[in-house]
Formats: C-alpha cells, sequence, structure tokens
C-alpha cells in the first residue's frame, strides 16, 4: 500500500481551493443570469404585459452586473471556505502527530 502524506493532501486542497471557487462562483453567476437571460429575450417580442417592469429590471446592466458580483462573492466565500478547512486538517493533523510523539516517548522511557 501507498503512503500518504496528510501535509500533501492538505497542500492540495490549499493549491486548488481557488480554482474550486472559481467554477462555483462562475456557476452561480450562470444561475443569477439564467432570469436576466430570460427577460433579455422576452425584451426581444413586442408584447406588454404586466410584468414588463419586471422584465426590465432583469435585462438592465445594473441586474447583469449584481449577477457578476454575486458570482465573484461566492467565489470568494467558497476560497475562504477551502483554506479555513485546510487550516483545521493541519492543525488536527498536528494534534494527531503530537498525541502520537507523546505516547511513543512515554514506552520508550
Amino acid at each position: 500500500m501507498r503512503e500518504i502524506d496528510p501535509n500533501k493532501c492538505i497542500d492540495f486542497i490549499l493549491e486548488n481551493a481557488g480554482k474550486y471557487a472559481q467554477a462555483k462562483g462562475e456557476l452561480a453567476q450562470l444561475e443569477a443570469y439564467k432570469s436576466s437571460l430570460k427577460a433579455i429575450k422576452m425584451a426581444q417580442t413586442s408584447e406588454q404585459s404586466l410584468g414588463a417592469q419586471e422584465r426590465e429590471a432583469y435585462r438592465s446592466q445594473d441586474y447583469q452586473d449584481l449577477c457578476k458580483a454575486i458570482g465573484a462573492a461566492t467565489e470568494n466565500a467558497e476560497k475562504l471556505k477551502w483554506e479555513l478547512e485546510a487550516a483545521r486538517l493541519r492543525h488536527a493533523t498536528w494534534q494527531t502527530l503530537e498525541v502520537s510523539n507523546r505516547t511513543q516517548d512515554r514506552i520508550l522511557k
């Protein structure tokens, strides 16, 4: 069986947290953009209805900018989440190693 270095596993999480966060951010942006795209397409018709004001809001540049901001915020939140998780795992690894070292010291004495 191959030996696993827990520090390399944790480093991998840290190194890839940004990529994961970016992917989650892009997903959130696309999800949020869905309503905007719907409004843009609805606005291309000549029909006027009660939902026209809502439709115009969805297709506005401000709304589209908000969708992008939501995506960026999700990216940042996810990156931080994984950085914190990696730090927690590093601490847990350190604790386990310390307990093992103390146990080994007691056995050898």
